[in-house]
């Protein structure tokens, strides 16, 4: 399965060097892949259960289990060829929408990332989902492929399609090995609903002359904490 990129990994005199591919990753992915890593690894070790990390709105809310809002975007299944392909999916999408269309914006990306959490855990009790991890890297999929709508993919060497097509190939393969499709659907709802917020929304509301061009624009606070704040440029629009 040939998805357009090259590997993940670094080579340094035939040999590959871990730390050197891990610490090119950018921070906040760094940070999402070392995450779901260490909790994964955490449940291999029997330090941590996945019955205390898993979705679930009574004990959330009622219960004051506050700590499942982040744990169920982070683990992804025990060790496995499963969970390799989540990681894989992971590192790729997330690192090139932060090294590409977010370049410098990490505010920005980190806003995307807090949307969807808020998007997926709204959604989450009404659809009986306990793990959002994947939801959220569809999400990633399917904004990059709309951000990258000229790149060239294959699919098993069979077919080739554009970027924007990926999640719905990922999808419909799915589907025919008999997996469910819920968590991926999710992912690219709010993956559309983000693009249009962010990218079809400003260019309407432009043309349009509306007052508010800019809907999911970090505060300035974020802007601070990620290093992105400029006070001169940050309500231009």
């Amino acid at each position: 399965m040939d998805f357009g990129g090259a590997a993940i990994g670094g080579v340094d005199n035939g040999g590959f060097d871990f730390m050197s591919w891990y610490m090119d990753i950018p921070v906040i992915s760094r940070l999402y892949f070392t995450g779901a890593f260490l909790t994964t690894a955490g449940c291999a070790l029997d330090i941590i259960s996945p019955f205390s990390l898993y979705f679930n709105f009574d004990l959330i809310f009622f219960q004051g289990q506050i700590w499942r809002l982040l744990t169920t975007y982070l683990f992804f299944g025990m060790f496995s060829i499963d969970f390799m392909f989540h990681m894989y999916f992971l590192v790729r999408y997330c690192r090139m929408l932060e090294e590409g269309d977010f370049r410098g914006r990490t505010a920005n990306f980190v806003m995307m990332i807090i949307f969807g959490v808020i998007f997926m855990t709204a959604v989450a009790p009404f659809v009986s989902v306990h793990f959002l991890g994947s939801s959220l890297t569809f999400m990633m999929v399917y904004v990059w492929g709309r951000r990258n709508e000229d790149i060239r993919m294959s699919f098993l060497g069979v077919f080739t399609f554009n970027a924007p097509y990926l999640p719905w190939v990922m999808l419909t393969f799915s589907m025919l090995l008999g997996n469910g499709v819920l968590m991926d659907a999710i992912g690219i709802i709010v993956g559309h609903t983000y693009y249009f917020l962010e990218y079809v929304y400003p260019a309407v509301a432009e043309i349009r002359g509306w007052r508010r061009k800019k809907i999911l624009e970090p505060p300035r606070l974020l802007h601070w904490l990620c290093g992105t704040y400029n006070g001169q440029d940050l309500h231009r629009d």
